[in-house]
């Protein structure tokens, strides 16, 4: 009450002051200037014309150059986090005093906003996030704020009310979730996009300051984006604060990979048709010791800046197939580890002789290793050092995985001349593809130019049962995703693929004897 109540004085306050001292009031002023030479003469001809500019720049009616307007975001045109800030102080103070409770901060962002350009070009990602910013706005009152945090993040002051408590604010997270859910029309193309939100009530925040009430609506979102996409977290009292990533960053990573804080996790990949585990796919995690998790995309821009993915692909490598050998003398059965290989190590000389000499080392086939590739990588190489690494290793035995598939453009003619053996069908086509029928339509149609072209599918992704169940209905070979299981770190891999094991009921024998019997 007390939000709204401080947020209409202001706007009240405002369009006085813009009808009283307006541009349009200069229209008045020749008029009145005449008026006062008329009745007073030049004594207060004189008075009017100095007093006259000076009130018109003390109710701010003029502009003067050095005068910065308040920052708003170029794609959208809601303001900045400056105007969060101090929106959120402003009512805070009040809110402590006579005019009621303070506002609630919320967060939204959308999931893997930053590859937006990448996948419809910065004219389309443009389009899409104008788009977002009106349905977030559409879904909240006139008196709350909105406002830009950065590409794909909204940060909103929300007026408090007695009813506003921990299931309104979850509700109110769900409908701006089911807004931003709902398809965006795109030069034909259907795009559905998931968004994480995380929110903090003013009563659980320490500091009554809208620094720290937006920071813990930040850290709220942070668990949210760890709990994987479309998720919802409110801020507690023992949640971990953010992780602030140091200035020096780069030597943080040097030590994290040399001290083996940087280490694969394993996310599983199983059959549609069976059940059964058909592999695992490595994913860089790093655990700071002071710090707790820090999130990919914080770390791995500072490795490729530094020029350290060669050496992150190392430590890949290295674990990953410790790994399987590890599996293989337990006695569990996983058939093959996908490996990400990034664009700089595709690009070494030295990556075949290196691979091939690891896996004799370790004592492995070179079927048990995948090499993951980015579609955009296959689209854009010409016959250089990137075509020759792949080729020798298709050659070789491994696998080759197209990563990202639908998002990069690579023509069927690349996919036959890097020898792809599986496509993994990028996560925007299995969104809702239980119940969206356009996805089912463009799943369809990937799953039969694979059939003919005799490659080997898997759905990337995959965050609920019932995209599991459709993408099995149509035919893709194999799912990973969190319905199935979250990355999880290589001690917790056993339990894991036992517990998985023992789920998977035992395949009929239809043998003579059976019949017989």
């Amino acid at each position: 009450m007390g939000f709204r109540i401080a947020t209409d004085r202001s706007n009240a306050l405002a369009r006085f002051r813009k009808g009283m001292f307006g541009p349009h009031a200069l229209a008045f002023l020749p008029a009145v200037m005449l008026g006062a030479y008329w009745f007073g003469g030049e004594g207060a001809l004189l008075v009017f014309a100095v007093t006259t500019p000076a009130l018109l720049a003390f109710t701010g009616s003029l502009r003067f150059p050095w005068e910065k307007a308040p920052k708003r975001d170029n794609v959208t045109g809601l303001p900045g986090r400056d105007r969060l800030l101090t929106c959120l102080d402003d009512a805070m103070s009040d809110g402590a005093n006579a005019l009621g409770d303070p506002p609630v901060c919320v967060v939204i962002e959308i999931d893997n906003a930053a590859a937006l350009s990448a996948q419809f070009g910065d004219g389309g990602a443009e389009t899409i996030l104008r788009a977002c910013a009106d349905r977030v706005r559409e879904t909240l009152r006139e008196a709350d704020i909105t406002t830009a945090l950065k590409p794909g993040r909204f940060g909103m002051a929300l007026a408090k009310t007695p009813r506003t408590d921990l299931e309104s604010m979850i509700q109110l997270a769900g409908r701006m979730q089911d807004a931003l859910g709902q398809p965006i029309s795109l030069d034909g193309t259907r795009v559905l996009l998931t968004a994480c939100v995380g929110f903090a009530l003013p009563s659980r925040v320490p500091d009554q300051t809208g620094e720290s009430l937006l920071d813990a609506a930040e850290s709220a979102l942070d668990e949210a984006q760890k709990a994987g996409p479309g998720s919802i977290r409110a801020f507690s009292q023992g949640m971990r604060p953010r992780v602030s990533v140091p200035d020096n960053l780069t030597k943080e990573v040097v030590r994290a990979l040399d001290e083996g804080e940087i280490k694969p996790w394993f996310q599983p990949q199983v059959s549609t048709h069976t059940g059964e585990l058909t592999g695992f796919e490595a994913l860089a995690r790093w655990e700071h010791p002071e710090k707790g998790q820090v999130a990919p995309a914080a770390f791995l821009p500072a490795i490729a800046e530094a020029g350290l993915f060669e050496r992150l692909g190392e430590v890949m490598l290295f674990h990953t197939l410790s790994a399987l050998r590890t599996w293989d003398q337990s006695g569990l059965h996983v058939p093959n580890v996908a490996v990400n290989f990034s664009p700089d190590e595709l690009r070494d000389p030295r990556l075949f002789e290196k691979i091939r000499w690891e896996l004799d080392r370790f004592d492995l086939a070179p079927s048990r290793l995948v090499v993951e590739v980015l579609e955009n990588v296959v689209a854009q190489s010409e016959d250089d050092m990137t075509t020759r690494n792949i080729a020798a290793l298709s050659r070789l035995g491994c696998g080759i995985d197209l990563d990202n598939f639908g998002t990069g453009h690579a023509s069927i003619s690349n996919i036959r001349r890097f020898d792809v053996t599986r496509i993994k069908i990028d996560r925007s086509f299995i969104s809702q593809v239980d119940t969206d029928r356009d996805q089912q339509n463009m799943v369809a149609a990937i799953l039969t130019m694979a059939e003919r072209l005799g490659l080997e599918t898997l759905g990337e992704g995959v965050e609920t049962h019932g995209e599991h169940a459709m993408l099995a209905q149509l035919g893709c070979g194999h799912v990973q995703g969190y319905s199935i299981a979250r990355p999880m770190r290589f001690c917790e891999t056993s339990d894991w693929i036992a517990a998985h094991h023992a789920k998977i009921p035992p395949v009929p024998d239809i043998g003579p004897r059976a019949r017989d019997a």
